[in-house]
């Protein structure tokens, strides 16, 4: 590590611990302008055995922990270095080196299963119906759906899913690094429009390695790091392609691309259905000339379809509406003959009658 970048680092050090309470939101928010620093910190994380990595993880856990979100985000974009971090030493079985690192990772755990008042969250989810538009899907895609007596009972109703709540935990075992590193990786996930791309690239890189390391296709990816085998499970697959898949559509297209086929790949291997179904529902959707317009600078979003208008949605679909316009238009054609059949004996009585009153 350079002399600069030590300097950088320790300067930062030292400011935020004689900042008042009252200074913090200006503070956070001129952090941006600090080019420098954001560099200097993942040269940190990276080097596992620097002076400086166990007060770094200590400064970036007072930021999580002071609620400004601000400086919760400056902590989160930071997340998937300090977990490759993290899984790398634990498969070199070198547990000393990571221990500052553990402790970071644990309290925003810790700090994020419960709410203000140190409840346990219940985190909430909707799952979208199929005969609703969603960012997902659109119901003219689908074909007609056929209107059977199940169908229209659970028509416009929405399915809830629920997650929690969680075990606070102490230390990192076998059995629930997997379950912290994946809640972790939702709360990364719902702040990915503020995420940097040096963040993302971050991201895509964590995916690859986690993948591929100690298979043939590490090889194919010239990736000369550990190659031990590193366990994963389906719900931190998800999570992966989660943020790769706003990663690809923000400009981080080769890196992108390359995450989501090494993703695959490992769930090909381990056959985990539900990353297969995602990942390559994601892939299928995906449009490379669209992707590559996409500005890294410009406005963060995700790729999606979007509302059909009426000269796409099949002529043939049967709705309410289309059952009521056809009744409609038959009961018109039906009766606008009888109308003027009615008008004219109407007139006709009625010049029989002025007739017989000349009369």
């Amino acid at each position: 590590m350079l002399a600069m970048d030590q300097g950088v680092v320790e300067e930062w050090l030292s400011e935020f611990k004689t900042l008042p309470d009252s200074a913090i939101s200006t503070y956070a928010a001129s952090l941006k302008d600090k080019g420098a620093l954001v560099p200097a910190l993942y040269k940190v994380i990276r080097e596992n055995y620097s002076d400086l990595l166990e007060p770094v993880c200590h400064q970036l856990f007072e930021f999580y922990r002071s609620g400004e979100p601000q400086l919760q985000r400056f902590t989160l974009q930071f997340l998937p270095e300090l977990l490759w971090s993290l899984l790398s030493v634990s498969a070199a079985r070198d547990p000393h080196t990571s221990g500052c690192i553990e402790a970071l990772l644990l309290g925003i755990y810790n700090l994020e299963i419960v709410d203000k008042d140190g409840q346990s969250k219940v985190l909430s989810f909707t799952v979208p119906s199929l005969s609703k538009p969603s960012v997902y899907h659109e119901p003219s895609a689908i074909g007609s759906m056929a209107l059977t007596e199940g169908a229209l009972a659970n028509h416009g109703l929405s399915r809830v899913v629920y997650s929690g709540p969680h075990l606070q935990r102490e230390t990192f075992t076998a059995q629930n690094r997997f379950e912290v590193l994946t809640f972790l990786l939702l709360c990364y996930n719902a702040a990915l429009s503020y995420m940097t791309s040096t963040s993302l690239q971050s991201l895509c890189q964590l995916s690859s390695r986690v993948c591929i390391c100690g298979y043939p296709r590490q090889q194919m990816r010239r990736y000369k790091g550990i190659s031990t085998r590193l366990t994963v499970t389906s719900e931190f697959l998800v999570q992966l392609i989660t943020g790769i898949h706003y990663a690809l559509c923000n400009g981080e297209v080769e890196l992108g691309s390359k995450a989501l086929d090494d993703v695959l790949y490992r769930a090909q291997l381990e056959l985990f259905p539900e990353a297969l179904l995602v990942g390559n529902a994601i892939k299928s959707s995906l449009h490379s000339a669209a992707l590559k317009s996409n500005n890294k600078e410009g406005a963060r979003s995700i790729q999606v379809e979007i509302t059909p208008t009426s000269s796409r949605i099949s002529r043939n679909a049967v709705t309410s509406l289309s059952i009521r316009g056809h009744r409609w238009k038959r009961h018109g054609e039906m009766h606008t003959p009888e109308k003027s059949n009615l008008r004219c004996s109407r007139k006709a009585v009625g010049d029989q009658l002025k007739n017989l009153i000349k009369y």
